[in-house]
């Protein structure tokens, strides 16, 4: 299997190209390196560049930027509106494929104390990777910027360091390295100078203020332009996506008498981000990704099946009705549980979209945009569910075909299968809680779905109930075969709670 990573490192350098292209340079010489993308902003200070490939080479080239970056960026000299504590600032690692974010955490561990060991930096660990529960958040880690912490090292044992001795690099500060999910920069620039309103707007909206959750801002003066520019970082785009951070930027600057007059992105972004936003603000009927060429040309390369155009709906179902009537045993149950639950979601979002461009439903529109969200995320994670059974059913198969020649390697299968059981009761578990959650929202829809929605809403309730119910069956046939007898009551007390969800 493919393992692929992405790391998008900071560094305090933006008014320099050669600089700039000097550090790239280095990462850039590591074989197995992709340099996906680089920015540069003045009024920041600061560039952003995005790397991918083997987790290993990129590493190793992370580590090359930062020790140029440390014989190139002087900290004591360097200003800007960004907050920062480093000439290499911060140094995430995100999940892409055939990669955990355990695996993104330990490489992290393995970079910062490489980068003590090399350069003598100092280094702080920072979400998923924090060793200290205070410094999940980025923000605390780099409160009072460099110059605040080169002074609180020296006096505060809460502010020293993770990896490293408790003083600052002499020119490049310190380091903060991390794992995390994929992060979206976006800026939303106002059509006034007073930084002031930015920093009410970013306020209101970010979630440590009682905002958005998964957004972190702040306001910036980009003096360049004469323009004050909302600062955000989004955690998690699928949950809190970016035309929602939008409208609520455009409603908090109306309150000031101001408005957006643009926004940007800071370096790659998701692609389903932009399929997000276009739905949202264009009203697209009945869109679909499929109907974006690119995406529709990967499936047609990757051998995927094609949408069917002749009206005929039953050709997009066959392949997966063929797959599970099959003489194996997977796909089966657990698998056509996962989907009932799957076309439960999409129903909803059908319903969430449909009601949300009727006059008659015009007060619901925020709601309605929330919960189609929301049953999008539940939707993409019941479709993931299918495979993960089938897989965790197939994990048992090979574990009763281990060998018991011996004693020794009766033990050793008789642990497999235990180990492999589990795993295939755990799955449907998932699947069971995720259709009770999505019944429960599709409950909390028909309050607001226009009515004539109301039969599509029936068949969505009926569907997930169905899903979860296929789900705790295949739990439960599982709980049968499994000798730990505390791991089983506690699994049986999940069981009855659901069924007791719902009646």
């Amino acid at each position: 299997m493919k393992r692929l990573i992405e790391c998008v490192p900071n560094f305090s350098e933006g008014r320099d190209p050669a600089k700039v292209s000097a550090i790239v340079e280095a990462m850039r010489s590591v074989p197995g390196v992709y340099v996906l993308d680089q920015e540069m902003d003045a009024d920041h200070n600061r560039c952003v560049i995005t790397l991918a490939g083997d987790p290993d080479a990129v590493g190793e080239a992370s580590l090359l930027g930062a020790g140029r970056a440390m014989e190139l960026i002087d900290m004591n000299v360097h200003t800007g509106a960004h907050p920062r504590v480093g000439a290499t600032d911060v140094v995430p690692f995100i999940p892409i494929e055939g990669v955990t974010i355990e695996d993104c955490v330990a490489l992290a561990r393995r970079v910062g104390s490489e980068l003590w060991k090399r350069y003598r930096i100092p280094v702080f660990f920072y979400e998923a990777a924090a060793m200290r529960p205070d410094r999940v958040n980025l923000e605390n880690v780099r409160r009072g910027q460099f110059e605040g912490l080169r002074d609180a090292m020296k006096r505060n044992l809460d502010r020293q360091p993770d990896v490293g001795e408790p003083k600052v690099h002499p020119t490049a500060g310190v380091t903060v390295v991390g794992a995390r999910k994929f992060l979206i920069a976006y800026n939303v620039n106002l059509n006034t100078p007073d930084v002031g309103i930015a920093n009410k707007i970013a306020k209101a909206i970010r979630f440590s203020s009682g905002g958005l959750r998964y957004v972190k801002s702040m306001g910036v003066e980009l003096k360049a332009r004469n323009l004050a520019q909302v600062s955000i970082n989004l955690t998690d785009f699928e949950q809190t996506p970016m035309h929602r951070v939008y409208e609520m930027v455009k409603r908090e600057a109306e309150r000031y008498g101001a408005v957006p007059v643009g926004s940007e992105i800071v370096g790659l972004i998701p692609k389903k981000a932009i399929e997000m936003a276009a739905n949202y603000f264009l009203q697209l009927e009945n869109f679909s990704p499929a109907q974006v060429f690119e995406n529709k040309l990967d499936a047609v390369l990757s051998g995927a099946p094609v949408e069917a155009k002749d009206g005929k709906l039953a050709n997009l179902a066959r392949p997966f009705l063929d797959a599970v009537a099959e003489p194996t045993a997977a796909p089966g149950g657990g698998s056509v549980s996962a989907l009932a639950a799957g076309l439960a979601g999409a129903l909803g979002q059908m319903v969430a979209r449909l009601s949300r461009k009727k006059k008659s439903q015009i007060a619901y529109v925020d709601k309605l945009s929330e919960h189609f969200d929301a049953l999008r995320k539940a939707t993409d994670e019941l479709s993931e569910a299918i495979d993960h059974d089938a897989a965790s059913y197939d994990a048992v198969m090979v574990a009763f075909k281990l060998p018991q020649g011996n004693s020794e390697e009766t033990r050793l299968r008789e642990e497999a299968i235990q180990k492999a059981t589990k795993g295939a009761a755990e799955v449907p578990l998932e699947v069971a809680e995720k259709a009770a959650a999505l019944h429960g929202r599709l409950v909390q829809l028909e309050a607001i779905a226009a009515a004539s929605m109301k039969s599509d809403l029936c068949v969505a309730r009926l569907m997930a109930i169905a899903g979860a119910n296929g789900a705790l069956a295949n739990v439960e046939i599982n709980l049968e075969g499994l000798k730990d007898v505390a791991y089983v009551a506690a699994m049986r007390g999940k069981v009855d709670e659901l069924r007791k969800r719902l009646r």
